[in-house]
């Protein structure tokens, strides 16, 4: 019993844990991007809204390691903050916006 109690407290703590795409966006993306990702950030991106996870994924990972169009500069320090958790989340959520 002791066993199932600590599994599911386990589970528990690790749902509580995962990363909010939701919190990330606004807290990282929002200023820039919009409400949604709708806009070109400092109409100078991609409208965002839409892209598949994959696309996001990469694009962030290519900030990461300081690839990219004219925002690298930009989006290096905010990418590189990401956890891989904190990635999947806001490409997660980035992707529902339409």
């Amino acid at each position: 019993m002791k066993k199932i109690w600590t599994i599911l407290a386990i589970a528990a703590v690790s749902t509580l844990m995962a990363a909010d795409g939701e919190a990330v966006y606004k807290s990282k993306c929002f200023s820039c991007h919009g409400d949604k990702a709708a806009k070109a950030a400092l109409n100078k991106s991609q409208i965002i809204a839409g892209w598949d996870q994959a696309k996001i994924i990469a694009s962030i990972q290519g900030y990461k390691n300081g690839e990219g169009g004219p925002m690298k500069g930009v989006m290096k320090p905010i990418a590189s903050g990401l956890s891989e958790d904190d990635l999947k989340a806001v490409a997660a959520t980035i992707s529902s916006f339409k």
